[in-house]
């Protein structure tokens, strides 16, 4: 069986992603925390780019040695990771922040839960049409990531640097209905987060998640107009388990090498600024 799965299912077809997790897992949906046997490999669903390629080099570089077998399952959409933890087709999962997460279990009656913290990717302005964020003309349209924190989380960067304002209390779930202010008067579209790069030619401006503007290398710290600042940043990314797995031993190995100083200078190292340890 190969290490990595590589799919490009989105968000409307996750269903046959989760069917195709469900056939390779090698764990059993059925394993608690207490009786997950350690010498099975822990079957992780990770975005791509940089959750992957983390674990990979933990994989190939920390795993064997800490007695750990990693199985990972590359995903392209930000559903399937959560559904096939929740299900047990998944051991684990890499690819979200504490927000998403917590609005996804609300609206999907699921219980998964945060282990660790990991990494940071910025949010970034992206445009091939201007130069800078002042550049944007009059009814201009911007894309904008379609699920809730993320939006949200769009939205509050364009007003941090003064291209549109929030109203009071606009919190983390806001969309352009809680805009107060709009000078500019810019429409905003809403798209799948992993439609977003692509998105580029036919918008004057996109705001784009960070592992996905790398995988269309873009590179945010040179090629965004506009980025979010590290520090005091709620959005770090999170390695996620369904409740009540948080003590499976092959989670607390892979929680403790995440945060190893290994990973640390290989995420400085390899993606120079463009994520940022959060530990």
């Amino acid at each position: 069986m190969r290490n990595v799965l590589k799919t490009t299912v989105l968000a409307a077809t996750a269903t046959g992603l989760v069917v195709g997790l469900t056939a390779c897992s090698s764990s059993g949906s059925s394993d608690s925390a207490a009786s997950a046997d350690p010498n099975k490999p822990l079957v992780i669903a990770a975005s791509a780019t940089p959750h992957a390629q983390i674990l990979k080099f933990v994989q190939d570089n920390l795993a064997s040695q800490a007695g750990l077998k990693l199985d990972i399952k590359e995903v392209s959409d930000y559903v399937t990771p959560n559904t096939s933890v929740q299900d047990g087709s998944a051991d684990a999962n890499f690819f979200q922040h504490q927000p998403y997460l917590d609005d996804f279990n609300k609206k999907n009656g699921t219980d998964v839960v945060s282990v660790e913290t990991v990494h940071l990717e910025p949010l970034g302005v992206y445009s091939k049409k201007i130069k800078s964020i002042a550049d944007l003309k009059d009814g201009a349209q911007i894309a904008v990531p379609s699920d809730a924190t993320n939006e949200g989380r769009a939205l509050k960067l364009l007003a941090d640097n003064n291209v549109i304002t929030l109203k009071d209390g606009a919190g983390t779930t806001a969309t352009a209905e809680d805009i107060a202010s709009n000078p500019k008067h810019l429409k905003f579209k809403e798209l799948e987060a992993a439609q977003l790069p692509r998105a580029l030619d036919d918008v004057d401006a996109a705001v784009i998640n960070g592992n996905y503007a790398l995988g269309a290398n873009l590179k945010p710290s040179t090629d965004a107009l506009v980025l979010e600042k590290a520090q005091g940043n709620p959005y770090a990314n999170i390695l996620a388990v369904k409740k009540g797995h948080q003590d499976d031993p092959r989670v607390k190995k892979l929680a403790e090498l995440l945060h190893s100083d290994a990973v640390k200078k290989y995420i400085d190292d390899t993606f120079q600024g463009a994520v940022v340890p959060a530990f």
